[in-house]
């Protein structure tokens, strides 16, 4: 079969009809994380972030799941379902937190401290995954964390914030990688104490992949659904936000009488955009499910290994009634 390269359509709402009908024709879901551009998450059939992608990567029932989102979320679902095709419109749609462990130096350093448990971020590459006992989210991490004995000792990677935040709400000790995810830890508490002094009648709300001196200053901090419930029922109607731009499509859609203003990198822009969340595009998306490429592929090995730390979290998870 000859590969189709580019699309030929006239307008986006064309390309979202030839999407709707490869997805029916092929027995394909599309699974999206919040940060992907408001198109994508449009036609998605469920948009999530991470804890809530991995529970619907479980029970998907088709047979191919299209994952918009980076490298490590399809290769979870591939994890999940190893019959099934999983495809990623951008192979080069990766994490800089998941880069910033990499396998050989992260079983070095499990290597020192023989007596710990691994409790990884789902945001690792499945190579970490085989190497850690529970896989948690942002989501559930804390929850996680609190199921253990209060003696247990635990090494958490690869984000250094979030293992942070739950060493300080958790009374825990933690070992933690030095890992960080480039778009949480650029924000500076500079840029947030300016929005605060130029809007006094904002919340300002905070994803736990932030450095703690920003966390500090927030009035809620929570994982990417968390954040988003919480501006859904909250009474206030203004919200600083420090996570990835992709989540205001959301807010807004959810609150359309509430402001949201996003905490910027830098002086340039009001934005904060993960560069491989958005390499992924509705042609792309439609040129991975017309010709079923690019695929994500593991070894069954791995996939065995990583596979046990995943189910343990959905588990743990369920037990707490953090999803069900």
């Amino acid at each position: 079969m000859e590969l189709e390269k580019k699309t030929t359509f006239a307008s986006n709402d064309e390309l979202i009809a030839a999407i709707n009908k490869l997805r029916e024709e092929k027995d394909a879901i599309i699974l999206a994380h919040y940060y992907q551009v408001p198109e994508i998450q449009d036609l998605a059939d469920y948009v999530g972030d991470s804890l809530g992608l991995a529970q619907k990567a479980e029970q998907a029932n088709a047979k191919i799941i299209v994952f918009a989102g980076v490298h490590f979320m399809a290769e979870t679902a591939k994890i999940l379902n190893p019959d099934t095709k999983v495809l990623l419109p951008d192979l080069e749609a990766g994490c800089s937190l998941a880069d910033s462990c990499p396998p050989d130096e992260f079983k070095k350093f499990k290597e020192k401290h023989p007596d710990h448990i691994v409790i990884s971020y789902i945001n690792c590459t499945a190579a970490i995954k085989t190497m850690s006992d529970i896989i948690c989210t942002s989501g559930n991490a804390v929850q996680i964390v609190d199921s253990l004995p209060e003696d247990e000792k635990i090494i958490f990677a690869p984000d250094r914030n979030l293992g942070g935040y739950i060493n300080r709400i958790s009374n825990r000790n933690m070992v933690l990688w030095n890992g960080t995810c480039e778009v949480h830890d650029i924000l500076t508490t500079e840029a947030i104490i300016n929005l605060k002094i130029q809007h006094p009648d904002a919340k300002l709300i905070a994803h736990p992949e932030c450095k703690g001196q920003v966390l500090e200053l927030a009035e809620f901090v929570g994982s990417t659904t968390a954040m988003l419930n919480y501006t859904k029922t909250d009474s206030h109607k203004k919200y600083i936000v420090a996570t990835e731009s992709g989540i205001l499509h959301q807010m807004q859609k959810d609150s359309p009488n509430k402001e949201f203003i996003i905490v910027p990198t830098d002086d340039s822009c009001s934005c904060n955009d993960c560069p491989y969340m958005k390499l992924n595009t509705l042609e792309k998306l439609y040129l991975c499910l017309k010709n079923e490429t690019p695929e994500i592929n593991l070894d069954a090995k791995i996939i065995e290994d990583a596979k046990a730390p995943i189910i343990k979290m959905l588990d743990i998870s369920k037990k707490l009634n953090l999803i069900k």
